[in-house]
This record gives C-alpha cells, structure tokens and sequence, in this order.
C-alpha cells in the first residue's frame, strides 16, 4: 500500500499548548515516510477542510515545526463547527469525502474536545459508510478538562497554572489594601457545565483562610442568600474576601447568571460577565467596596506560563495520534492515563470515540470542600501535578520570540464550497 497524506485541523477554543501537539503529528509523521507522504493542515479547522483550504506542512522547515512547541494561539486557525449528521447524503459529509479523495487522504487528525471528538467519530463513520477507508483519530485538547476517559486534558494544565498564580498574586494586593480600599475581589474565569478551572485556582492558598476563600462551581447550585452571608462572615473574620468564579454558575431555576442570550455555533449559551454581577450583589447587599477581573483568553493563551507537564502531554498526544494510525488503529481517541500521583507518573493510550463524543466529566464532589465553597485534599492531589513545571518560552527584547508559520495553500482541485 502506497503512503496516504493526513489531514490535521485544529477545533474549538485554542490553549496555551495545542500546537505542541500539531508538533508531535507532524514530527512524528516525518518519521514514517512508507504511510504518510504529508501532513495537510485544515485553515481553520474542519471548515479549511471543508472548503479545501488546506495548508502544506512539507514546505515548513524542522526548526519551524518545533517552533511550535513555544507558540500561543492556533497555528493554523481554528473554528466552532459542528457536523449534523454522519448521513452520506449530507452535502457537508460528501464533500469531506471529495477533499479526501483529491488529496489523497488516508489519515484525519483532530485536535479538540468533547464536541470535536463527535465529529471526527462521525467523519469515521462516514469513510465507513462510503467505502473509502480513512484513519480517523482524535486528539484531546480543551482547557475545561472536562473530556471523559483521560486523567487530563491537554491545555488545562496551563490554565490551571495560570489561575493559580493570577489568584495567589492578585490576593496579596487586595490583603495589603483591604484596611482602606477594596475588601472583595472576584475573579471570572472559563467553565461553562464544569469547574475545573475555578477548582484550580484552589492551589493557591492551603486552607479555608487562605484565598480563595470562595470558589463557585457550576456543578453546585448558586444561593445567593448563602453566598452574601459567607462574604460577609469572611470580610469580618479575614479583612476581605478573594473570590474566583465559574462563568457557568446558574441559579436554582438553572438560569446562567452571566447568560448574553446568543448561541455559539455548537449551539451554547454564550457566557461572560458573571463577575460584575457578583459584584452587584456585593455592592447592594453589603455595601463593600470591591473589584473583579475577567481572565477571559488570558488564561488559554498564557503560554509565558505554560506548565512543562501540560506542554509535555500535549507533545505526547500528538505522537501517539500518528503512532495508533500508522498501527492501524481508528475510529479513537488518545488519552492520557495516571500512574502514579506522587511523583506524578502517566502514559498514553487509546479508546473508543463514542465512550467520549459529546460526554462532559465534571468535578466530583469529593474534590470540593464539604462546605462546596473550596477545594479539598483529594482535589489538590489530583491538580497538583498537572501544573509542576515552568516551559518558558524564548525571550527577545523583553518580550517572548514566537516563530509563525508560512502557511502556504495547496492548489484546489475542487469547485468552491460555501458552508
């Protein structure tokens, strides 16, 4: 059998690390020239490979590529887009199997999470439907680390890092100003049906004294009641009160407290802004002066920061991707399985897409504080490991040196595609 090109495409909200992994497809793929004769990457995600935007890897030099491993963002763009169906009808579906057909494609590579690893199980379903054979493989990325089935989930790791820091610093500014300025200060970060993120920040202090003295989960119902007298018992015992948020937060009637009203293209609730309205009850209903930050896409593309455990599994999965479909695998994705905690020791290995499409794992409760306001010892055992590590960059005039690809097009074969 003569060597097939891979598609690799990027999908979803990017991180800190997720062109780690593009690195070690294409790296990896370089090293068994008999299967795989090049690594086309979708512009855009599924929507490049849609609409046969596809960029030539091959053209990029080696340095170029483990460039990558130090790059923010997404190296070849990335987009929200979900397929309806694995209908061979579909015209979507149809012309995913004309782009493989023309390009000679025997290998798909797709990089996200929990809704991507729907589509790429769809899309194998599809090569089955048509008879034309291609190696679907899913690769794990998301900083919600909410994918079912791996210890983590690439991208998190920084994120949680991330948090963890931003919180512990930001803490000791509000405890030095408190006696005359601000006594509560919020921090929103990402999470929209699982908390992980906000779990994370957890690390930053070792007891309910130390910040965050509150964190807020979206797996726990907000009381706002309960939430105003706990800021108050904490400003009075503390001084102040340091507060980190969950974006997905919702009410008893399971209403999003930071809902806009718009959807994205997967269909969600479009979130952002619970911190100002957390504010707002402080401010009405005790009256205390306060502050609140938004980490927003600070927190996924803090590469500065990135933990070298996070970069490392994000490298692996990469790898492992192009090793399982070179050994004929498909129809899987990679995950990431836990050794050992202390010192913290994992391996990778592969399962079935439909254990995972369209699945979310949230925080137990057992990581949660009794009181469900904080993180508990079993929680910090499962993070701790997941941040050791600083993967700094390369810096240049102060500032970190990302190196960019060329990103040079392939020639269309086929007519133009409108999604």
């Amino acid at each position: 059998m003569s060597a097939k090109n891979a598609i690799y495409a990027q999908s979803g909200g990017v991180t800190a690390v997720i062109n780690a992994t593009a690195c070690g497809v294409i790296q990896t793929a370089r090293k068994f020239p008999e299967k795989i004769n090049n690594v086309l990457a979708g512009k855009n995600g599924i929507l490049g490979v849609l609409q046969e935007e596809l960029l030539d890897t091959s053209l990029e030099s080696d340095q170029a590529i483990e460039g990558l491993k130090s790059l923010p963002g997404g190296a070849f763009g990335s987009c929200r887009y979900k397929l309806k169906s694995a209908d061979p009808s579909d015209p979507d579906n149809r012309r995913l199997i004309d782009v493989f057909k023309a390009h000679d494609v025997g290998y798909f590579f797709y990089n996200g999470g929990g809704d991507s690893q729907d589509t790429i199980n769809k899309v194998s379903k599809l090569s089955q439907a048509l008879n034309f054979p291609v190696q679907c493989i899913g690769v794990p990325k998301t900083v919600d680390n909410d994918i079912v089935g791996t210890d983590t989930c690439p991208g998190f790791g920084s994120v949680a890092k991330y948090v963890a820091i931003s919180t512990r610093e930001a803490a000791l500014d509000v405890q030095s100003m408190a006696e005359t300025s601000t006594k509560v200060f919020i921090l929103e970060v990402m999470g929209r049906h699982a908390g992980w993120i906000a779990l994370a920040a957890g690390l930053a202090g070792s007891g309910p004294d130390e910040p965050p003295h509150l964190i807020l989960f979206p797996e726990n119902t907000f009381e706002e009641d309960d939430f105003v007298e706990q800021v108050d018992l904490t400003v009075k015992r503390m001084g102040y009160c340091v507060i980190v948020a969950s974006e997905g937060i919702k009410d008893a009637q399971g209403t999003y407290l930071s809902e806009s009203g718009r959807k994205d293209a997967f269909g969600h609730a479009q979130l952002g802004g619970v911190a100002p309205r957390l504010a707002n009850i402080v401010d009405q209903r005790l009256g205390l002066k306060y502050h609140y930050a938004v980490a927003d896409y600070l927190q996924r593309s803090a590469r500065h920061i990135a933990a070298s455990v996070d970069l490392e599994q994000a490298y692996s999965v990469g790898a492992a991707a192009v090793q399982a479909a070179v050994n004929g695998e498909t129809d899987v994705m990679v995950s990431i399985k836990r050794l050992k905690d202390d010192p913290y020791e994992w391996e990778t290995s592969t399962m079935d897409l439909q254990q995972v499409a369209n699945k979310e794992g949230k925080v137990p409760k057992s990581y949660m504080r009794e009181d469900g306001y904080g993180i508990s010892e079993e929680g910090r055992r499962y993070l701790t490991p997941l941040i050791l590590g600083e993967a700094y960059p390369k810096y240049e005039a102060g500032l970190p040196r990302y190196q960019q690809l060329q990103n040079r097009p392939l020639t269309q074969k086929l007519p133009v595609y409108e999604v």
